[in-house]
């Protein structure tokens, strides 16, 4: 019993890390610029996408990867900011995540009808080894060094680099940090280039286990947004929590309880904290005056 449970909890940390990289992305959004992006979901899909069609001209993944980071810094990075968040966000927060949720079902549909509605396979790494009475898959294991990895590098960067603390200004009062001779729009606009790097990893980590299909990103986004708010939307290390906690807590459900019920345990636990610790795990409390 005890292996069968260390083997889940690797499983569902692997899980949980790709959730994390997604939900780091929410939190960025929302400290930089007060955006709740609710086509995060689909900013996975579309670099996976992207991949296979290079992949699909005979050229290997390790080349299909870069050139999927290109797409996504230029068009869920700089385009995103520009054509869509800056025009809508001075009309206030609510126009904004009805132009996001505008934007999710437009880039769903287009990618159904350019790559149709089929789920395409993605690949991804086989075997794995074996640790006493628990087996680690190799695809487990670069998933999990890959977003320790990710986040440990951001983590770097934020507090050890001059551009990193700017960015930590801005988000804490761009005001001010305007006043320090901070370029807040330069520094808004590396945190949507950041989102569109972590996107475009967990679509590399993600696609092999969940193929790759146009509405994937209705799944990713919904769990990965619940993930923000549980471990603390305000605090990039809440959403790294709250992405582990969500992937350990459904392998765990679907392990022991009906399979069916495993797309509501990130509502459930998301009711939860709503009622009883709405700052999240990790998160603080935040007033507002109107």
């Amino acid at each position: 019993m005890a292996a069968l449970l260390a083997q889940l909890l690797l499983t569902g940390l692997a899980t949980g890390a790709i959730y994390a990289l997604v939900a780091i992305g929410f939190s960025l959004l929302w400290q930089g610029s007060q955006v709740v992006n609710f086509a995060q979901g689909d900013f996975v899909t579309l670099p996976a996408f992207v991949m296979l069609g290079v992949m699909g001209y005979g050229l290997p993944l390790w080349v299909a990867m870069p050139v999927a980071l290109l797409v996504s810094l230029l068009v869920l990075g700089v385009l995103f900011r520009r054509v869509l968040v800056q025009p809508m966000l001075r009309h206030g927060v609510m126009p904004l995540v009805i132009a996001t949720m505008a934007l999710s079902i437009f880039m769903e549909n287009a990618m159904k009808n350019v790559a149709s509605a089929e789920a395409y396979p993605f690949p991804g790494l086989s075997g794995g080894i074996d640790l006493g009475p628990l087996f680690l898959d190799w695809q487990s294991a670069v998933t999990l060094l890959s977003a320790v990895l990710a986040v440990l590098a951001l983590h770097l960067f934020l507090s050890r680099t001059r551009t990193g603390r700017a960015i930590q200004a801005t988000a804490q009062n761009p005001a001010v940090a305007r006043l320090l001779g901070i370029n807040v729009d330069r520094m808004i606009l590396i945190t949507f280039l950041i989102n569109a790097a972590l996107v475009t990893l967990a679509a590399v980590l993600i696609s092999p286990a969940y193929l790759v299909k146009f509405n994937n990103g209705e799944a990713i986004g919904l769990t990965a947004f619940c993930a923000a708010i549980i471990g603390g939307f305000n605090q990039v290390r809440g959403a790294v929590a709250g992405g582990l906690l969500l992937g350990v807590t459904e392998t765990f459900a679907a392990t022991f309880g009906p399979d069916q019920y495993r797309a509501a345990v990130p509502m459930v636990l998301l009711i939860v904290f709503v009622l009883f610790r709405p700052q999240g795990l990790l998160g603080r409390r935040e007033e507002r005056r109107v």
